[in-house]
């Protein structure tokens, strides 16, 4: 294992920090008391705060950080890892972990943030900048620049250390397809392929649900990305101009009215309008997500699920899911543009980063731990267990990573084709205005044009008016 910050013999300048701490506790042991809540401000104590699944059964990150406490503790003697899951829905997790981060007496030392949330709470003044510890983190360097770049902030300074990445597509089930009429090596070219081998599925395979698009606001942040998103940077408007159909940037304004927008939500409302799609009332269901990966797909009840790269850790061995013939029964294809106009792909990419609250009691060893977490090692193992996409130029590249799951190399491959969130502390606002919109369509109580108006007039109280149109 290589040495961490606290055991390496050269030693850095947060390492020094850390000694010093030390021996301040040492010398005056109440000079530290009050400083922060990390573990009852003990000075030799990294709390670590992270979002554990609300499915019993599946306990990838517990096992994960469970492993790189021993190698910390063991590595480091006299130093203690306290491991603090919050088991919660992730619209809930955000809530609880921004309550943690407001006091000194709550906040963690290390915590697990969502790259779609981290620039809200870098506003709000609740994360420590990171930079003086990575330029003294040789393996700082081995990260890829979109993911570096997923934790940086408007200032300039990065608040955040990812973890991996992700990217998205359709998932389909091949016995369903032959039952359908339909090929086993499907790849839709544009949004209305996707359509009519829902349809097929519908009138060809009664009991089944021919098609899953996460939306509503009970999914979260799910709908908005692996639902909406994945259909509107896709339309005409988001690949003629190679821009943000969200977000203006040369303006920086986030934009309104568009037809593209409409365009996405369409699809959705036709989804639902014809049945291809869950019932409603199990589409807004706030478990949505896990019954999809737990019980629709490995039951051989859905036909087409428009997701995730991480599906696969829910049916590793021991996962309460096991599905070994997953691979076998499971088809993959790139989510296309609506009309198969170039670059004829589309994906959205997003995940998580460790940071540090600005409040933590014990910043120093906070980052020691990542140092730990975040090693070659540890990190292709990581991307291993969560069926993620590695962000470590140097795992990317090792045959171990490409190999050691079907679909890895399928989902890496489609980061050429990827789009990430604009990074900005409105988001969170104008993804719930998202959720709403097609929540509204789904249900039918609004048509596209009302959800579409509705949503432009949530979209400027969010972002304090600063909208373009067209």
């Amino acid at each position: 294992m290589r040495p961490t910050a606290l055991t390496s013999p050269r030693r850095s300048p947060h390492t020094l920090r850390l000694l010093l701490a030390g021996a301040l506790a040492v010398a005056a042991p109440g000079v530290l008391a009050g400083c922060g809540g990390g573990a009852g401000n003990d000075p030799d104590t990294v709390e670590v705060s992270y979002k554990q699944s609300t499915d019993n059964s599946v306990r990838v990150m517990d096992t994960f950080l469970g492993d790189v406490k021993k190698q910390f503790e063991k590595a480091n003697p006299g130093k203690k890892v306290k491991l603090v899951p919050i088991k919660a829905p992730d619209s809930e997790y955000y809530t609880k972990v921004q309550q943690m981060l407001r006091s000194p007496k709550t906040a963690p030392d290390l915590v697990y943030e969502d790259t779609f949330l981290i620039n809200s709470d870098i506003t709000s003044g609740y994360l420590k900048p990171l930079d003086d510890y990575l330029a003294d983190w040789k393996d700082w360097d081995r990260f890829i620049d979109t993911a570096r770049a997923a934790a940086k902030a408007e200032d300039g300074k990065t608040y955040g250390v990812p973890d991996g990445t992700d990217t998205r597509g359709l998932w389909f089930d091949k016995k369903i397809f032959a039952k359908a009429g339909l090929p086993a090596d499907w790849q839709p070219r544009t949004w209305d392929d996707i359509l009519s081998a829902a349809r097929a599925i519908k009138r060809k395979v009664p009991g089944v649900i021919p098609l899953n698009v996460y939306t509503g606001k009970p999914a979260g942040e799910a709908a908005t990305m692996q639902g909406f998103e994945m259909l509107l940077y896709g339309t005409d408007g988001a690949t003629d101009n190679g821009g943000d159909p969200l977000y203006d940037e040369k303006s920086r304004k986030w934009k309104a009215g568009t037809k593209g927008f409409k365009d996405a939500l369409a699809f959705v409302e036709t989804v639902y309008r014809e049945k291809l799609g869950p019932e409603i009332s199990d589409a807004l269901d706030p478990n949505i997500a896990t019954r999809v990966r737990g019980e629709l797909l490995p039951e051989g009840r859905l036909g087409i699920n428009l997701d995730g790269s991480w599906l696969p850790q829910d049916w590793l061995p021991g996962s309460g899911h096991a599905w070994p013939d997953w691979s076998e029964r499971l088809g993959l294809a790139a989510m296309p543009t609506q009309h198969g106009q170039a670059p004829g792909k589309v994906s959205m990419s997003g995940g998580w980063t460790w940071a540090i609250p600005a409040k933590a009691a014990n910043p120093d060893l906070a980052f020691a731990f990542i140092e730990t977490m975040q090693s070659k090692a540890n990190a292709r193992k990581w991307y291993v267990a969560n069926s993620g996409i590695a962000v470590r130029e140097d795992v990317a590249e090792d045959p171990a990573y490409a190999k050691a799951q079907p679909g890895i190399a399928f989902f890496t491959d489609l980061v050429a084709h990827t789009h990430y969130r604009p990074a900005y502390p409105a988001y969170p606002k104008v993804s719930t205005a998202i959720q709403e919109a097609m929540e509204s369509v789904t249900t039918g109580d609004a048509s596209v044009a009302e959800a579409a108006k509705n949503y432009d007039e949530e979209l400027a109280a969010a972002t304090d008016d600063q909208v373009t149109r067209g």
